[in-house]
């Protein structure tokens, strides 16, 4: 506990706890505010505002560190892998030789879902978007698996087995219905990767064959999405869950959050603008300079927390150039990528804005390349996501100070005002 922090208003001095976190960071509490001065902060988007205390995830967004449970994401993108990853989001460690096992097994055994959910895809129109399905589907799953009032250790364990593997089954039984073709099982002979890229890319008449450095590319997506703090999504499942509505709704919530181009859907804009410099033969540099000019958006540059490179970018343009080097994967489009890249950190109104390349910038390349549809990007995106949602869920779950979220406003409305009757307004 640091020093008090003081507050001048209307002559009188209030006194505030400062609180500071084990990476040094400093808060003013002012849970008291309102009822000790009649004041509330306002705070647009939340920018300066601490919603909780977390020890799950750190981001310092001015030296571009990004660590889970305090590892620095570098040494897992080189070392884990995602299942162990989650494990390490939801409990707070690594976990031996034998928790890993067991965790592995239990989210084999939770991939399928109940056969009369079916019907649920079949219900939907041919062509409907991926992510539509997902969030209805997923928010129903409450209505075939019952979610008890008060939960104990078992029942986390199921939950979170069942939201982490079947998501993957609803999201490859969605992409399977968009395109007309019948669904693929899952199957426990698979592991967490290799099973989803079968349900998606197998059909009754074809094998798949899975190519390992394409599994290894979305195993690193899917840990690099993992968690991040928190963002849009994360928030909305604690704001949720605060209300202790059932964990599906709740992970439902988080989904629809995630389906915005200013979230989830921003890689799926970074390919759509190199698509079009690709089709319009429009050169990088011309493309930069249009933007200088106010005429256009670089996609992909910039970001809310980092002020410096994003660490999960320089990890996934090194996947980048090794899948895409691969024969029948090179894409034009990553060498545009490459060339706006080199010219905007060589351009002071890029770098004097502090506008680096994010994990979007590549991460669709990354998901091009291994075949996806980009109406899949983001469906792909709230897969990775879930262990975070489900760990930031768990550690509100079990935090004693968790209190239903309730943010208070500024009104600029009309004042009091009477009733008009129909026949008297103009």
């Amino acid at each position: 506990m640091a020093d008090n922090a003081k507050l001048i208003v209307e002559g009188k001095t209030y006194e505030f706890p400062v609180l500071v976190g084990s990476e040094g960071e400093k808060a003013i509490d002012i849970s008291n505010l309102r009822s000790e001065t009649g004041y509330i902060t306002l705070d647009n988007g939340y920018g300066n505002t601490g919603s909780c205390q977390s020890s799950i995830t750190f981001i310092d967004g001015d030296k571009g560190i990004l660590r889970y449970r305090g590892i620095p994401i570098e040494e897992l993108s080189e070392k884990s892998f995602f299942t162990e990853t989650a494990y390490l989001l939801m409990y707070g460690e690594l976990p031996s030789e034998g928790k890993l096992k067991s965790f592995s097994e239990r989210l084999n055994k939770s991939s399928l879902i109940h056969e009369d959910m079916l019907h649920f895809f079949t219900g939907y129109p041919k062509g409907a978007h991926p992510m539509a399905i997902l969030t209805s589907v997923v928010a129903s799953l409450s209505a075939f698996y019952p979610v008890k009032d008060t939960l104990d250790p078992e029942d986390e364990e199921i939950i979170i087995a069942n939201l982490m593997s079947q998501i993957r089954t609803i999201a490859a039984f969605s992409y399977k219905k968009s395109i007309g073709e019948p669904v693929v099982y899952p199957s426990n002979k698979l592991k967490f990767v290799e099973n989803f890229l079968n349900m998606m890319f197998a059909s009754p008449v074809k094998d798949y064959s899975l190519d390992p450095d394409v599994v290894k590319a979305l195993d690193m997506f899917f840990l690099l999405s993992a968690d991040h703090e928190q963002n849009c999504s994360t928030s909305t499942v604690r704001m949720a869950g605060s209300s202790l509505a059932n964990i599906y709704s709740v992970i439902g919530a988080g989904i629809c959050a995630l389906w915005g181009k200013l979230h989830g859907g921003a890689n799926q804009e970074v390919i759509e603008m190199l698509e079009h410099l690709r089709d319009t033969r429009t050169s990088p540099t011309a493309f930069v300079d249009a933007i200088k000019n106010n005429k256009g958006k670089l996609m992909g540059f910039g970001h809310r927390v980092y002020k410096n490179f994003d660490p999960r970018a320089k990890i996934i343009k090194g996947l980048c150039h090794s899948l895409l080097k691969k024969p029948g994967l090179n894409d034009p489009t990553f060498e545009i990528a490459l060339k706006l890249e080199e010219i905007a950190l060589k351009d002071d109104y890029f770098l004097s804005r502090k506008l680096y390349p994010n994990v979007d910038f590549y991460s669709g390349l990354i998901l091009k390349a291994a075949g996806f549809p980009i109406n899949m990007f983001t469906v792909l995106f709230a897969i990775g996501r879930v262990p975070g949602w489900l760990a930031h869920w768990r550690e509100m779950r079990h935090d004693k100070h968790t209190r239903i979220s309730r943010p208070r406003q500024v009104y600029q409305g009309p004042t009091r005002r009477a009733y008009v009757p129909i026949q008297d307004r103009k």
